[in-house]
């Protein structure tokens, strides 16, 4: 994959929504003190609070923050319009406290959030369509940017109905809408960008090399058929299509689990970093969700698709805040130290990182989303809280790193 950072925006443009992302991650942590995990289930309206504020204020956003810088240095193409990202991280913080207080105490608030949050991803779809449309010669990775919005789309429009629906604006069938939203958003759209970028970014990062992308490719058209059959399965009720998606589903991220297990294994750095640890969590989270998504076959438990979920978010989290301590010092590095380089010393960019509050930070996370999700399963509020937590202590310092790598001074 060949990449050139022409087309790169300023790092001004991509810091806010790094920041707006971990400070939203730090309010996800404390809000977890406030749920009660006796007799919770996928559909009350804290759960549906957290997982948009989490997708929405911290995935979303960091994603979008990502895209800003991926897409025009990947594709090689400059931003149609880069100035409208500076409208797309406010609205999109507003959109999701609006649409967090109407799961909570004011139901008329949501169809207001997901508007103006519908705003924020119009722009960021229409922008980046546009600039799709200035490529001349499609690869893998163009294909899935241009997939993965394309189900984002669907997503919103579904997201929309599910808002005017759950206000009481219009009558909807809200169970099948939002099994609908929740594949085409985050099993669609995250899906597919994770498994896009990260065929850029891991082997950028790990100097891998010499390796077969057959089982991603196959992955990605395995996990669009998925995403489809269960979206349109739930609409029309149709059970049997629907388990054949989930099965779908869960064999394109084994598929996916393989291509990731070939480029580690083709990887010339062995330096076993802060980013390869993160790494190694996600995908330890997202072997525990594959297995419990295997369970939910032969037995039928709330619970567990609650933890299901809350892995999966964790495979998210740990992924996403690994990168940020490959991307941020990069970005930082390239903007301000290299146009010195050959001129006087400057730092390395392991000296960007702060290497001891990254490692605490990571087992803080890690262990506190481990015993989140085990309470879940048990229904022990006391576990459930000590999680939360060590969460939070996490949360913390990583919003504390991401300061001190923005601000990294010589």
């Amino acid at each position: 994959m060949q990449i050139s950072t022409n087309f790169a925006p300023p790092f001004k443009l991509i810091a806010p929504f790094f920041l707006i992302g971990a400070i939203v991650l730090m309010g996800c942590s404390f809000s977890l003190f406030f749920i009660d995990t006796v007799e919770l289930t996928t559909h009350h309206s804290e759960v549906l609070a957290f997982t948009h504020f989490f997708l929405l204020g911290f995935v979303m956003m960091v994603i979008f923050g990502s895209m800003a810088q991926l897409i025009p240095v990947v594709l090689e193409v400059e931003h149609f319009a880069v100035e409208l990202y500076y409208a797309i991280y406010p609205l999109l913080l507003l959109g999701t406290i609006l649409m967090v207080l109407g799961f909570l105490n004011y139901p008329m608030l949501l169809p207001f959030g997901g508007v103006v949050a519908f705003v924020s991803f119009g722009i960021f779809l229409l922008e980046t369509f546009l600039t799709l449309k200035k490529v001349k010669k499609f690869n893998f990775t163009s294909f899935s940017v241009l997939l993965a919005n394309f189900l984002l789309l669907i997503g919103l429009i579904v997201g929309i109905i599910l808002a005017l629906g759950y206000s009481g604006i219009i009558t909807v069938d809200l169970q099948r809408f939002l099994t609908t939203h929740i594949y085409f958003v985050f099993i669609g759209y995250v899906g597919v960008s994770i498994m896009g970028m990260s065929l850029v970014l891991l082997p950028m990062f790990w100097l891998s090399h010499s390796f077969s992308w057959k089982w991603v490719k196959i992955a990605l058209g395995v996990l669009s058929l998925g995403v489809i059959l269960v979206g349109v399965s739930s609409i029309f009720q149709n059970k049997t299509i629907e388990q054949l998606g989930y099965g779908i589903t869960l064999y394109a991220m084994f598929l996916y689990g393989i291509q990731i297990l070939i480029i580690y294994k083709t990887r010339a750095r062995i330096e076993k970093d802060i980013y390869l640890k993160s790494i190694l969590v996600s995908f330890v989270f997202f072997s525990f969700s594959l297995i419990l998504g295997l369970s939910t076959f032969i037995t039928q438990n709330e619970k567990v698709y609650l933890a299901i979920g809350w892995f999966a978010f964790g495979f998210v989290l740990f992924l996403i805040s690994g990168h940020f301590y490959k991307i941020i010092p990069f970005l930082v590095w390239f903007e301000r130290f290299s146009p010195f380089v050959g001129k006087k010393k400057v730092p390395m960019l392991a000296d960007m990182v702060p290497l001891k509050s990254a490692n605490f930070q990571l087992f803080m996370s890690a262990f506190g989303w481990l015993v989140v999700g085990i309470g879940l399963l048990v229904e022990q509020n006391s576990i459930f809280y000590a999680g939360a937590s060590f969460l939070s202590i996490g949360a913390i310092f990583l919003l504390k790193d991401i300061v001190f790598m923005i601000n990294f001074k010589e």
